[in-house]
């Protein structure tokens, strides 16, 4: 998939090297991470873009919503949000379950993207 074509769901691993992985929303940034050693690659910083701004803000800090009825490029999506109040927010117009932060993600969660 081409990211450029989704620019409001960009999600980009930045490594100590100076390299960049980019993705098409985070639920596929975490699967890659999930799936991947990067061959010793060391992180930098990890971005995802924030649903209401459309800015780049840090994977770390952010809190993401799934379940809800607004979808990715490919299909069901955590949904960034740059505060907790702004997840709040987006799930009482969207739906979706209580937001998570980035630790909160794993296995049985990008299953329930599925």
């Amino acid at each position: 998939m081409f990211v450029a074509k989704y620019p409001s769901w960009v999600a980009t691993i930045a490594y100590v090297d100076g390299s960049h992985r980019f993705f098409d929303g985070p639920k596929d940034l975490f699967r890659f991470r999930q799936a991947n050693d990067d061959g010793g690659l060391e992180e930098s910083e990890i971005w995802v873009t924030d649903y209401y701004t459309t800015k780049p803000i840090k994977a770390r800090d952010a809190f993401f919503v799934l379940g809800s009825d607004v979808l990715g490029p490919m299909g069901a999506e955590l949904v960034p949000h740059a505060s907790l109040d702004h997840a709040e927010s987006f799930r009482t117009d969207h739906g979706g379950d209580t937001p998570l932060a980035f630790d909160d993600i794993d296995a049985t969660v990008l299953r329930a993207l599925e």
